[in-house]
Formats: C-alpha cells, sequence, structure tokens
C-alpha cells in the first residue's frame, strides 16, 4: 500500500476549489467519487473547448477530475440525499461547496455528521464561512480575490491610477483554497486515522485569500501604509522590461544583488550615483532607476538575458507564454509536462504534479470521467479503518513536532499552516544571518526596530518556537541535524545546496533516519538544469505564463500583486507532508519533497494552459472580464477610488440583476449577447453602480442572489465586521510591539480550539526549552553551549 491508497473521498462540489483539493489528494492514490447534479459540474459547461461546446471535452473540467469516479445525484430530492448519505457512510473523508442552508438540509450539518459518523473528516469550503454576517453570501473567484484584498495589490506599481484593480488570469482563488482545503482535510485525517476521532472544518474562501497578501496587510497595521495596485515597490529594482523578442522580469532583493547586477552593466556611470547605494534611495529614485535599467536591457534577447542573470545570482525571470513552457529544458527535464490521454481530446500534456517525490506516489490513473460514468457504484478499495482512543479536544496536528529551516515567506507560510493545525513548530534560526523577514523596512512605526518588531517575521512566524544556533559551527550543525531527526517534518527552503552544505540535506538526514520526511522548497526544484538558478516569489508569475495572461484589455502583460510562488509553493508542500505523515504511519517510508516555486504556481494556470494545449491560442489581456460570464466586472461606485466586483454565472442570475436595476434590453437576454455587447452592459451597470456606496450596491446584489463584493484594501480588511466576527483578526500580546493586528486561522474546528494560539517569537526565546525537552540535554550542557556562543 503506497501513498494514500486505501483512503476514500467524496466530493460534492463544483468549478475549481473542492474539485482540486480532491484531485490533489485522488493523485497521491486516493479513491475519489465525485457526486455532480444531474446536469453535470459547472466547470463541463466552461471550456476551453477545441471546438464546440461539448460538456464531454471541457479543458478546465478534464484538468480538475482526472483520476475520479462520476455519479449524479439530485440533492434537493430525498433518493439523491439518501445516495450521498449511503457514500458518506463508507467514507473516510468528505469535501462539499454546498451553501450553508441547503447543505443543513442536505444532512451535512455539522453536529448532525460528527454524530452519525464520528471518524468522518469533513471539510467545508464555501466564500464566507458557515457563520459570520457575509456566510449566506455567494462569490465567484471574481468576488473572492477582490474581498480578500488581492486585487487591490493588483497588478502592483501601476502607473496608470485610473484603472481599477485587478483580478490575476483564470480562477486563481480557487486554486489556492483548494490547495488549502486539501492541507487541512489530510491533517484531519491523519488524526482521525490515529484516534478514530474525526473533524468537521469550515474553510473561509475570503479568509484564505487574505491570508496571502504578502506585506499587504502588515504594512497597514505596522507602518500605518495601504499598500495598492500603483506606488512604489519597498525593494528595487522590481519590474517588468520590454525588451528586443519579448518581456524580462528583474528583481533585487538583497544588497548584494543589486552589486552583482551593476557589474554585469558593465557599471555604467548613473548606477555609480549615490542615491543608488541603498534600498531606501532606490526607493525614492525608483523611475530613473527602472528607465535607465530598461534602456540596458531594451536590445538584448529575453532568454540571453534571463541566463546571463542567472549566472550571476540575480533575480532575471522570462515572462513566458504557455507554448515557451511547452518546451522549456528545465521542466521536461522534471517531467512536469505529463502527456494525458482523455477520451474526445486525446492526447495532450498537462501540468505535472506540484513537487517531485522520491517515492512516486503521484500519477494518472484514470482520465476525467463522462458524467454519471459510475452511477450505481460504490468504492473499489477496502477501508483504512482508523484506530479508536478517548477523545480530548485538540487540533488536528496536536503531538506533531517539525522542524523548520525556513526563512521569508514561502518555508514559513507552509510552516504556519502546520502550527494552525496544531504541530509545534521548531524555527531553528541564527544571529549572524536573521530570517530576511526580520529584517525587511517593515518594522512597527511606533518602536524602536529590532529583530522582533518586523510585520513581515511577525505574521508569518505566529504559532511558532525560535531556536537559534550558530549554523557555522560544526556544534551548531551536530544540534540542528539532532532537532530535525527528533522531529516528525522537516522544513526548508534555502536555495538548492545551502543545507547539504550544513550537513542537513535529506541524504544525510536519511542515513541516520530513514524514515524522515522532509519538504524542501526551491525556486527552480533540487534538479534540472536550472536547479541553482536564483528563484524568489516575484518571478514565479512571469516564469508561469499567468503574466503573460494578466493585464487590462489593450494594456500590456503585469504581475499579480503578490509573489504568488511563496504561498503556492509554501501550501502545496503543506498538503504533501500532510499525505507524507499519514503514508508514514502505515507503511514505514519517509518522503523527500522536491518543491520548485515555479511548479507550484504553473499548476494554477490552467485555464490558458488548456486553452492553448487546445486550440493553440494564447488567452488575451481581458482584465476583470471573464471568457464567458457577463456580466464580470469591476465598477465604479460613489465616492474616490471605490469599486465593486458584480458578476452573474447563468440567465436567471441576470434577470435578477436586471429587474432590480431596472435593465430590459434586448440585447442583454443570453449569456452570449451580452458578451457581444459586454461594452454597453458594462456602461449600464456602472451608471447605477457609481451614485451609490459601494457597500449598498453589495447588499442590493447580495439579497438578490447576485454575487457582488466591493475591492477591499487593509483598513477595510481589518475592520471587516464579518473577518471580525469568526476570529480571523488576531491581535495577541507580543512582547515587543504589543497587540497588532494580523491575519489569522481562516478556518473554523468543530470539535477543537480555534484561533491562533501564540504570535511569532522573540529571536532565540525558546532555545533552551527545546534542546532540554526535545534532545534532553542537562542545564550544564545548554550553559556550555551559550558560553562557547553555539546558541547564537
Amino acid at each position: 500500500m503506497q501513498g494514500l491508497e486505501g483512503i476514500r473521498v467524496v466530493e460534492v462540489g463544483q468549478m475549481v476549489a473542492v474539485p482540486w483539493a480532491t484531485r490533489l489528494i485522488a493523485d497521491l492514490g486516493a479513491e475519489v467519487v465525485k457526486v455532480e447534479p444531474l446536469d453535470g459540474d459547472r466547470s463541463r459547461r466552461r471550456g476551453p473547448f477545441p471546438g464546440k461546446p461539448d460538456i464531454s471535452q471541457s479543458g478546465l473540467f478534464t484538468h480538475l477530475n482526472l483520476n475520479k469516479k462520476s455519479v449524479v445525484a439530485d440533492l434537493a430530492d430525498a433518493a439523491g440525499r439518501s445516495h450521498l448519505r449511503e457514500l458518506i457512510s463508507s467514507a473516510d473523508l468528505l469535501i462539499h461547496d454546498l451553501a450553508p442552508d441547503f447543505a443543513d438540509a442536505t444532512g451535512l450539518h455539522e453536529s448532525e455528521l460528527t454524530q452519525d459518523h464520528p471518524s468522518l473528516v469533513t471539510v467545508s469550503v464555501t466564500p464566507f464561512g458557515r457563520s459570520g454576517p457575509y456566510s449566506r453570501w455567494r462569490a465567484e473567484d471574481l468576488q473572492l480575490i477582490h474581498g480578500g484584498g488581492w486585487g487591490w495589490l493588483t497588478p502592483g506599481c501601476s502607473e496608470d491610477a485610473e484603472l481599477p484593480p485587478l483580478k490575476p488570469a483564470g480562477q486563481q482563488a480557487g486554486f489556492q483554497i483548494g490547495f488549502a482545503a486539501a492541507t487541512i482535510a489530510l491533517g484531519a485525517l491523519d488524526r482521525a486515522l490515529r484516534t478514530g476521532h474525526g473533524e468537521y472544518l469550515d474553510l473561509a474562501g475570503m479568509a484564505y485569500i487574505a491570508s496571502m497578501l504578502e506585506g499587504g496587510f502588515i504594512s497597514w497595521s505596522y507602518l500605518n501604509e495601504i499598500p495598492g495596485r500603483t506606488g512604489t515597490r519597498i525593494l528595487n529594482p522590481w519590474r517588468i522590461f520590454e525588451v528586443k523578442d519579448g518581456r524580462i522580469f528583474i528583481v533585487c532583493v538583497e544588497n548584494d544583488q543589486w552589486e552583482r547586477l551593476k557589474e554585469v552593466m558593465g557599471t555604467p556611470e548613473w548606477s555609480q550615483m549615490e542615491i543608488f547605494d541603498t534600498q531606501e534611495g532606490r526607493y525614492e529614485a525608483e523611475d530613473l532607476l527602472h528607465m535607465w535599467l530598461g534602456e540596458w536591457a531594451a536590445p538584448q534577447s529575453v532568454m540571453d538575458l534571463f541566463h546571463l542573470g542567472q549566472a550571476n545570482r540575480i533575480g532575471f525571470a522570462p515572462v513566458n507564454t504557455i507554448e515557451q513552457m511547452l518546451d522549456d529544458p528545465h521542466l521536461q527535464a522534471r517531467d512536469f509536462l505529463v502527456e494525458v490521454d482523455q477520451p474526445g481530446l486525446g492526447k495532450i500534456i498537462l501540468p505535472g504534479p506540484p513537487a517531485r517525490l522520491s517515492n512516486p506516489w503521484w500519477s494518472i490513473r484514470q482520465p476525467a470521467p463522462e458524467l454519471g460514468a459510475h452511477q450505481g457504484v460504490g468504492f473499489d478499495q477496502p477501508r483504512v479503518v482508523p484506530v479508536n482512543s478517548k477523545k480530548v479536544p485538540s487540533r488536528p496536528l496536536d503531538g506533531v513536532t517539525v522542524a523548520d529551516f525556513t526563512w521569508v515567506w514561502a518555508g514559513p507560510f507552509c510552516t504556519m499552516h502546520l502550527a494552525h493545525l496544531g504541530a509545534e513548530v521548531i524555527k531553528v534560526e541564527s544571529r549572524q544571518a536573521p530570517d530576511l523577514g526580520r529584517r525587511l523596512p517593515i518594522h512597527s512605526v511606533n518602536h524602536e526596530a529590532t529583530p522582533n518588531t518586523n510585520g513581515y517575521f511577525n505574521q508569518w512566524g505566529q504559532g511558532k518556537k525560535s531556536v537559534t544556533l550558530d549554523l557555522s559551527t560544526a556544534e551548531g550543525q551536530a544540534i540542528a541535524k539532532q532537532i530535525a531527526v527528533q522531529c516528525d517534518l522537516v522544513v526548508s527552503n534555502y536555495a538548492t545546496g545551502v543545507m547539504d552544505r550544513f550537513g542537513l540535506g535529506y541524504d544525510d538526514l536519511a542515513a541516520e533516519r530513514p524514515d524522515v520526511i522532509v519538504g524542501a522548497i526551491s525556486g527552480y526544484g533540487h534538479y534540472g538544469p536550472y536547479r541553482h538558478y536564483l528563484g524568489y516569489g516575484p518571478t514565479t508569475a512571469p516564469l508561469s505564463g499567468l503574466s503573460s495572461m494578466t493585464g487590462h484589455e489593450g494594456g500590456k502583460p503585469e504581475e499579480v500583486g503578490v509573489s504568488l510562488g511563496d504561498p503556492a509553493a509554501g501550501i502545496a508542500t503543506a498538503y504533501l507532508l500532510m499525505a507524507a505523515l499519514i503514508a508514514r504511519r502505515r507503511t514505514g517510508e519517509g518522503q523527500l519533497i522536491d518543491t520548485s516555486l515555479w511548479e507550484a504556481t504553473a499548476s494554477s494556470a490552467v485555464e490558458g494552459w488548456m486553452q492553448h494545449v487546445l486550440t493553440g491560442n494564447q488567452p488575451d489581456l481581458c482584465g476583470n472580464r471573464d471568457p464567458i460570464m457577463a456580466p464580470h466586472n469591476l465598477y465604479r461606485c460613489q465616492g474616490e477610488d471605490n469599486w465593486v466586483a458584480i458578476s452573474c454565472s447563468s440567465d436567471q442570475e441576470w434577470q435578477a440583476m436586471a429587474s432590480l436595476l431596472g435593465i430590459n434590453d434586448s440585447r442583454f437576454l443570453t449569456a452570449a449577447s451580452r458578451k457581444e455587447f459586454e461594452n454597453q452592459l458594462d456602461a449600464q451597470i456602472e451608471t447605477w453602480t457609481s451614485t451609490r456606496d459601494q457597500w449598498d450596491v453589495t447588499r442590493l446584489l447580495q439579497d438578490v442572489g447576485i454575487p457582488a463584493m466591493p475591492s477591499l484594501d487593509a483598513r477595510a480588511l481589518d475592520q471587516d465586521p464579518h473577518l471580525n466576527a469568526r476570529g480571523f483578526i488576531e491581535r495577541l500580546n507580543h512582547q515587543e510591539v504589543g497587540a497588532l493586528a494580523h491575519t489569522g486561522v481562516p478556518w473554523l474546528l468543530h470539535d477543537g480550539p480555534n484561533g491562533v494560539r501564540t504570535p511569532a517569537p522573540m529571536l532565540g526565546q525558546h532555545t533552551e526549552e527545546i534542546l532540554s525537552s526535545l534532545l534532553g540535554l542537562s542545564d550544564s550542557e545548554i550553559i556550555h553551549l551559550r558560553d562557547h556562543n553555539i546558541l547564537s
């Protein structure tokens, strides 16, 4: 038995988030039965299609539903509900996206499920969660992106303040929420299999998107600043440049990278100006910096610049199209490009797993199913019988320990989620070279700057413990190795080769603990032609094709507002760590998870990918619009820079909206005609919204079942009554900065405690505690290490 074989999953979900979560689980061996409505998952009708629309040939549905069975059931009917209950009775895991009231009427209320199926893990994935003021509201990806604050930051550094906030291309909210749903589902399932105690987890999509805003939220709480789509980035240079044969992205995160970039350029006279010597100076003069840097880059080719910059350890990345990724030698060498034989579509190339696994559990075993292809068929695999023990209210990962060798964002984002699930996360740090997250210019303006006053670290370090070691010494490395092999999981995101130099690479740890589980995150992965290239989160939207598909109509390719590769790789690694933990308890085998920021991000570029594969076309830039739905846009409201996101996914929704707005126009009767006359449609809607408050518009539309949500900034998120009612905005008392606001846990447990347990740790705060409790060192041994500067 390998991976998740024997795990039985029932999916009741449509479009992206829930189907993606269950596909991630199915790819590792679990058996997934997808329960669809009689007319099928909405994504069957969305496409893209190779020709005329055909529900058996939808590219989006195909990608999201490989390795599954399909049954149909009318859940509004007693027979359909009975069929669902029968499947649930023999399942280990249920993941659904049913609206709260309909879920309750279907028999999926948390109290009913936990009573009838004590060992079942259920994850409810809804736009706003099952409780709180917005819990009955509706949303598409557009509303979650803007309501969660991501859209307000996108594209970042826009030169035109009149352009609205922007939605990244595709269904990015759905994919990231799907990764999170898979992670928390498997975390809770690990406990259920160990103890027989299930859980009901209530995941709110808006909160999850608000939890991945990089420095967007904490700039408000720590600096009293509200980042947005315009303005200047803290770190410079940082921009997409047009060059001879395409576009190149360039970023310098650290000062030494800027110094190397000057040398690569031949040290031009302008680069020697004193104002460019510091990050602060480059921030003040970023317009001149980017002008001159753009002039240097313009006559050169994309790939020449990419390899030149990377040869000098500078963050250069091509702005790829899907076609360019399909031809890329690195993705080919890492087997990221997977051939799938899908009936009706033939052999097509799809994105592969978000990480490479040393134990190759990941596989495509069967194509996406025809609608109802498995009607009357149950689960094939024998069920894994959970062990029963006395029930004690707890978080799913209580008792699990994690050795955290991470910095900046991708790794800390991963381990923060493990801490949110209850794990004891032990962050190994160094006073000689503190985490960059402790050094970025986001220190509380109300406190003297120290390594403990940085909002960036304090956001992503929540719930963790800190140990300081001098890893340049043999003694420090030896203690770090002891911590690693004693812990249940090990996570790192240093550059390729760094952990090996410390004697902490996978082979070093496996030699002492053969069943070690290691999550190793890097820009390009730990093997392949680009393995030593410098990879930061900001480079991954350009690399993955997302930038080439994101932008305003008639404009240019743009960034996606946040360094998406970091949270994408972080949560993808967390999901795989949970799967590896379950598998090791059953098989005794360890796992190396080799996660590439590039591949984790490309995993969510699916609609554009499928459009190219099935039609040969690159998607056009469409701003906040949608290839299918109309209306689907951001509309001006009363006041300065106030916007509301509105969409209609069906004729019924449009009819309700048209009635409310008093629009009676034959051009808008069908979805096809609304797309044809979309400019006129948007103009009529904005005439109505522009004289109204954005929240009044939202409530009026939500009251008649229309997805609507303001585009929110950080201050609005901090003060949002729904997020606060669900306990998502945390204000724990930190020893140095006090009770500043941070984003917290985007899900609620039915049986366990909720909320963040502790604020981020002070540098080295738990060193003696961990050396004593985990490693069993005596007081005298610890004093000896401190006297010899090993604990620094």
